[in-house]
């Protein structure tokens, strides 16, 4: 299992960014997908996730309305479009699949919120 993601960057707040995930090495259509976050000195969090054939979203209280994520099954993408970011939007964030009893992990895209 492979988990890339990309996207990361510095952005005002107010602005938007689009993160991706590249995943390879298991059939990618079967299993639901999550963005989770991780700022300095917090635990990492479930930011949004997508099921398998796209059909069911969650989101966190904190990024709902603001945040959309999707998938692409075609191409084994899942997307994290982030719009109206705060300051306490900022951490390190990573793609995750859970997949036979364990957890996957990308190296994670930094995400940066300053004016």
């Amino acid at each position: 299992v492979q988990l890339v993601e990309s996207g990361g960057g510095l952005v005002q707040p107010g602005g938007s960014l689009r993160l991706s995930c590249a995943a390879s090495g298991f059939t990618f259509s079967r299993y639901t997908m999550n963005w989770y976050r991780q700022a300095p000195g917090k635990e990492r969090e479930l930011v949004a996730a997508v099921s398998s054939v796209g059909g069911s979203k969650n989101y966190a209280d904190s990024v709902k309305g603001r945040f959309t994520i999707s998938r692409d099954n075609a191409k084994n993408m899942v997307y994290l479009q982030m719009n109206s970011l705060k300051l306490e939007d900022a951490a390190v964030y990573y793609c995750n699949v859970f997949r036979s009893s364990q957890n996957y992990w990308g190296q994670g895209t930094q995400v940066t919120v300053s004016s």
